[in-house]
């Protein structure tokens, strides 16, 4: 019989975070949902039309920023349950009546923002010279007067939060809660299968006719859930193109990166050099490891198998403890001890139980500790999820430390590149640790496969299927299910070319990601990483110190992505930063297949 999955309520307490950080009862929580649109009102009665005098306005800003700083309290608490088992029905509820509630509060007090959009300018200067520090907020209130709305309209775009967030919620239930993925059987044997166990383990798994019987199962399953889902992402995207059609963008693009502060210039280059220079890159380390693996072709169920998985390392939670204090160790005492407070704390949700979400994220809130989600299998592999998310989580602490609520927040552009360098620092120590070909070329492959070939490829591959789907609604035409495999369909076989086969069931990996929902999240994955790439490799030869890389980490949001990179050494309005890392890969690539030429020969 399959191995199954147990329920929430069966796994151990350590194995689980711990909610009580943010409200330490149920009750706290609920008086407190129930206090803060009192509050908001108050804050109403009390500001409402009295925003033109600066010292008046500095004291509204910081009552602002504690309200907002509980709402995201409540939203993190209320929320975080259903991430880790979406067949709760009290959690549901719970987020559910959270997200009106804060829909309520946000309404409320849309007249803030829509006031101070309307405060002239001379007045938000002397709000800055004043408080130097609320500088970058009022840079981002310059820029959202164009696009503002009448207050009205912006308080009943607020009420519409819950309907506009709907889409992504039945995408979620689809694929978590009621697609049924049943088992598949290969040599007489059974397999448990479920979104979350294809993407974490099977997808991944050594034997090749459990990996692409897996797969025909999932595609099979997968495929009908199509056209609801198609239905959810087209309601998605009508809502984002007349948000940006209301507030006056020429274009989608202009409205979703006009919040990044980055230009489609920078867009569109890091989409067009990863598909165009990077692909033959990785069609050479697909081809190596066909021939490594002895297959006679390489389909797109393969893609994920490890170079060497009899040398995968198993390692326990504990274990990576000792990993953070190493690898982590060129960030400093200061950082790693930050790190390791995340262990006694339990900031991290490691359990493998029925209704947890798929993947892996870390979320963030001004005031509290940052809370991670994994699905811990005992796998190195796992290690690097984990610095990943805990990357996220060091430059949110270092940010909310360093910065007030309104400017804490690092534009979205940079939010991948502390996670990513920390899986850099990860296989650096692991590289020099190896002390044979076999164990180098693990470790080098390892950082392919899971590094590069998750914000490299797969995410980039996201960004690129969606710049297309994006252009059909710009353009007012609209898709089906069937238009969306097309458009997958045509970005795979266009990166892999003739390396790799797409068997049935590849064009529906645009139903696999919740980014999609996120607006242009996707390409900042590769972004985020190029940054990172850049920097470590400036550390590494000593042309840049480390203590830039953590004055970038402590950022926020003071800076805009052009400038804020400088701080840690990279120029990304040139194409250096990508062409040094694609030259970087393309090297270790070679090294890898140099190993592997040692060992056969040494065989």
């Amino acid at each position: 019989m399959a191995e199954k999955l147990k329920p929430r309520t069966d796994i151990p307490e350590e194995l689980k975070w711990d909610l009580t950080a943010i409200f330490k009862t149920q009750a706290e929580f609920e008086e407190t949902a129930e206090q803060l649109p009192k509050d908001v009102k108050a804050f109403a009665d009390k500001y409402d039309g009295k925003l033109s005098n600066v010292d008046t306005l500095l004291e509204a800003i910081q009552s602002y920023e504690a309200l907002r700083a509980t709402a995201s309290h409540l939203g993190q608490y209320g929320m975080l349950p259903v991430s880790v088992d979406i067949s709760d029905g009290e959690a549901q509820q719970q987020a559910r009546h959270v997200s009106n509630v804060l829909a309520n509060v946000s309404a409320d007090l849309s007249f803030f923002n829509s006031q101070i959009q309307e405060t002239d300018e001379s007045t938000l200067n002397a709000l800055v010279e004043k408080e130097p520090k609320y500088g970058p907020f009022v840079r981002e209130v310059k820029a959202a007067k164009k696009a503002k709305l009448d207050p009205s309209v912006e308080k009943a775009l607020a009420q519409l939060g819950p309907v506009f967030e709907s889409p992504s919620e039945i995408f979620e239930q689809a694929r978590s809660a009621d697609a049924d993925f049943g088992t598949f059987e290969v040599d007489g044997k059974e397999y448990e299968l479920s979104f979350v166990l294809y993407e974490e383990v099977y997808m991944y798994h050594e034997d090749p006719k459990v990996r692409r019987a897996a797969y025909d199962q999932f595609s099979k399953v997968l495929s009908q859930y199509q056209n609801v889902v198609a239905t959810a992402y087209y309601t998605h995207l009508q809502s984002e193109k007349t948000l940006a059609t209301m507030r006056g963008y020429d274009s989608i693009f202009d409205y979703l990166l006009e919040s990044q502060e980055v230009s489609q210039e920078l867009y569109n280059r890091q989409i067009d050099m990863i598909m165009n220079d990077f692909a033959p890159v990785m069609r050479k380390f697909i081809t190596h490891l066909k021939e490594v693996h002895g297959l006679e072709k390489m389909t797109y169920a393969d893609l994920k198998v490890d170079l060497d998985p009899e040398y995968t390392t198993p390692i326990t939670i504990e274990e990576t403890q000792d990993l953070v204090k190493e690898a982590m160790a060129p960030l400093g005492e200061e950082y790693v001890n930050m790190i390791l407070r995340s262990y006694p704390e339990r900031w991290t949700d490691f359990a493998q139980n029925i209704g947890k979400r798929s993947g892996a994220f870390c979320s963030t809130t001004y005031g509290k500790h940052p809370y991670v989600m994994i699905t811990w299998t005992g796998e190195l592999t796992d290690a690097y999820t984990l610095f990943h998310e805990l990357g996220h989580a060091g430059q949110g602490v270092l940010s909310n430390e360093n910065n007030p609520l309104t400017s804490a927040r690092p534009s979205l552009y940079l939010i991948e590149g502390p996670s990513t360098f920390n899986e850099l620092l990860l296989t650096d120590y692991l590289q020099n640790k190896a002390e044979d070909p076999r164990m180098e070329r693990s470790v080098l492959s390892k950082m392919i496969s899971k590094t590069y070939f998750h914000n490299f490829v797969t995410h980039l591959l996201e960004a690129a299927y969606q710049r297309e789907v994006y252009k059909l609604i710009d353009a007012g035409k609209s898709f089906d299910a069937k238009k969306l495999s097309e458009i997958k369909r045509s970005v795979l076989e266009q990166f892999w070319g003739d390396s790799v086969e797409l068997e049935p069931g590849a064009e529906l990996t645009w139903m696999r990601q919740i980014h999609y929902y996120m607006g242009l999240y996707p390409y900042t994955y590769s972004a985020g990483l190029t940054i990172a790439t850049q920097a470590f490799l400036k550390i590494k030869s000593g042309e840049e110190k480390v203590d830039g890389w953590l004055e970038f980490l402590a950022l926020g949001g003071q800076k805009v992505p052009a400038e804020a990179t400088l701080v840690a050494g990279v120029d990304i309005t040139t194409d250096r930063p990508l062409s040094d890392t694609i030259k970087y890969l393309d090297e270790t690539i070679d090294r890898i297949i140099e190993l592997t030429g040692e060992l056969e020969k040494n065989n």
